[in-house]
């Protein structure tokens, strides 16, 4: 087996004269969940869809489970699943018959897809809704059978795009139970989400995208050391500038998000003594975390 399951070497991608990918190259080890993290515009749809053969870069190699990509695209995609950012399932079919046609696209007969079906309800803890029509699930539901969906040709390597967006907890945590048996079983993920927890629980490496560029990449709490390495102090309340001003020479980072302000302290107690006495503010001390990475890479601080 190869030691690298994705590869990306100086992959360049534009549209309209924009440049959406810039210079970008990672790998992603067999059996990794590999995290691609970003804002809106970052790359990480363009960086999907190059991976699946579905855009060409302007420059760079891509390699896909030991093929090139997109000169070899379709026999990589044999090996792949997706789970889209949206359910695209066939809302009129039911539950068994969505996982019988999409067997049918990877060439599987009939009898094939069936041997399967009922472990992949399983899975997805869909084990009563076999025949129940995708219409009358709940949006849990529908989201497991989209992971099950995209395990029907028993794929190497996941590709996976926001997949628990607009989930209750509940539900989240279920899929999130699910993603970890996957990798126990040796499978490859890639992952692009915005819930940093999900992140920081799932992912054995992450890159941080700004602008098409990874600007920083490596285990999720290495990242935080490097990154953050000191307690957080979050301040509600009164005006963020005039207490950045006020205590600014004991934080070793300032940043203001929306109403709130962060001070990034070495001795928060320093921090605690200027805000003494402060009735109009609420103070959380707490150690950093992946969302502090996200957020000073991204570009929103407000002061060093």
């Amino acid at each position: 087996m190869s030691s690298v399951a994705v590869g990306f070497a100086g992959v360049t991608k534009s549209y309209g004269g924009k440049t959406v990918v810039d210079g970008l190259s990672f790998t992603v080890a067999p059996g990794e969940c590999f995290g691609l993290l970003g804002p809106n515009g970052a790359g990480k749809s363009t960086i999907t869809r190059m991976l699946l053969g579905m855009a060409r870069p302007a420059a760079g190699e891509i390699t896909v489970l030991g093929v090139p990509v997109p000169a070899r695209a379709r026999l990589a995609r044999k090996r792949i699943g997706v789970v889209p950012q949206f359910d695209n399932l066939d809302l009129a079919f039911t539950v068994r018959e969505n996982l019988l046609v999409f067997g049918r696209y990877f060439g599987m007969s009939t009898r094939e897809v069936e041997a399967k079906i009922p472990s992949l309800l399983e899975f997805a803890n869909l084990e009563n809704k076999a025949d129940a029509r995708v219409a009358e699930l709940s949006g849990g539901m529908k989201r497991r059978l989209t992971l099950a969906r995209a395990l029907v040709n028993d794929p190497q390597l996941l590709v996976m795009d926001e997949p628990t967006t607009g989930l209750d907890p509940h539900a989240r945590h279920l899929i999130w139970e699910r993603l970890r048996s996957l990798l126990a079983r040796g499978k490859t993920i890639i992952l692009t989400t915005h819930f940093m927890e999900e992140a920081e629980r799932l992912c054995d490496r992450l890159c941080v995208l700004v602008g098409g560029r990874n600007v920083a990449e490596g285990r999720p709490h290495a990242l935080i050391d490097e990154q953050i390495g000191c307690q957080v102090i979050e301040i509600y309340g009164g005006n963020p500038h005039e207490l950045s001003s006020l205590i600014k020479p004991y934080a070793k980072r300032i940043e203001v998000s929306g109403e709130t302000l962060f001070c990034y302290a070495p001795d928060p107690e320093h921090v605690r003594l200027q805000l003494r006495g402060r009735e109009d503010l609420r103070l959380l001390q707490r150690p950093p975390n992946l969302e502090d990475v996200f957020l000073r890479l991204t570009g929103r601080e407000l002061e060093k």
